[in-house]
């Protein structure tokens, strides 16, 4: 998982900042990686130390999460060429370390060794999966792509002894492709009976309080389940050129504090203006449900147009 989003960072909840320019991307197949867009200005800024009891961590480098293939002599290699859309792909890939061979070895966060996140590239598809690894530090997961088009793929995790690196490559999916336009802002969410409504703002350069409220057939919901060590997970990500950000909800299940719902808490901080797709995995009744939003970050008001004035009667 990323450095700011280590478990141990629980208890004070969490602020987690991602920013800077843009880095080289690597395709699973042959979709190029996007051009590169003019991010002189999009530095994270420095965040305050505390807010309130929740802690702010910074970002160890200038360079967003999930934007590089390489980083640190840590390398994504994709080992899967061909994906059809909507057939179950066994999709493979190695991290290499500074020493050219293949890690094997990793600290186990959040419950998991390794993260894999693939997004469209369009945001409208998200899935968060759990590779395995073999001895030989090769991972594989199933996957199913639903439709043909550009993917993002993302590896979360800390090597034993390193630093916490999210490294993402591009993913092709074959056939013909039209991109849907990015959802427009939405503060709720409907999935499988359930309801999930956000409440907060994304601030650039302050750490931002993020509410999200479960509710099904009209009820609260006050017995989510711990998944992967939390009530909820959320993965921000920025429209333009997906920069990652991974979230943890404030406190913990056990901590003798945090409800298990309908309230989860998120601090999360921005580096720009600009949208945002945030994608929320909870658990209840056995199963892992995602709600998708929609949200906007230091947009300024639209100004009314003034009425004409009056002339006399």
């Amino acid at each position: 998982m990323n450095t700011a989003t280590k478990l141990g960072s629980y208890v004070l909840g969490l602020a987690v900042v991602f920013g800077g320019a843009l880095g080289a991307g690597k395709a699973f197949g042959p979709v190029a990686a996007p051009a590169v867009e003019d991010h002189s200005a999009m530095t994270a800024p420095t965040a305050s130390a505390e807010h309130g009891e929740h802690a702010t961590q910074q970002a160890t480098n200038d360079t967003p999460g999930g934007l590089q293939v390489s980083e640190n002599g840590y390398t994504l290699n994709p080992l899967t060429e061909t994906i059809k859309p909507g057939e179950p792909t066994d999709v493979r890939f190695t991290v290499t370390g500074p020493d050219g061979g293949p890690v094997t070895d990793y600290q186990v966060e959040h419950d998991k060794k390794l993260h894999f996140i693939v997004v469209s590239r369009d945001l409208r598809s998200f899935q968060h999966v759990h590779p395995e690894m073999t001895p030989d530090g090769t991972w594989s997961v199933k996957l199913t792509l639903p439709k043909a088009g550009a993917y993002r793929a993302f590896a979360d995790f800390t090597p034993t002894g390193g630093e916490a690196l999210t490294l993402g490559a591009d993913l092709s999916v074959a056939g013909d492709y039209k991109p849907e336009a990015l959802p427009q802002d939405s503060r709720t969410a409907t999935v499988d009976g359930y309801t999930v409504t956000l409440e907060g703002e994304l601030t650039p350069g302050q750490a931002s309080k993020l509410t999200l409220r479960v509710s099904k057939d009209g009820k609260p919901v006050t017995d989510l389940q711990p998944y992967l060590g939390a009530y909820g997970h959320l993965v921000a990500l920025r429209a333009r050129d997906l920069a990652y950000l991974h979230v943890h909800p404030d406190g913990e299940p056990g901590d003798g504090k945090t409800k298990a719902g309908p309230e989860i808490v998120f601090y999360a901080e921005v580096p720009s203006t600009g949208d945002y797709r945030l994608f929320l995995d909870f658990q209840h009744e056995g199963e892992v449900r995602t709600a998708d939003f929609t949200l906007g970050a230091g947009r300024q008001p639209a100004i009314p147009t003034p009425a004409p004035s009056g002339h006399g009667h």
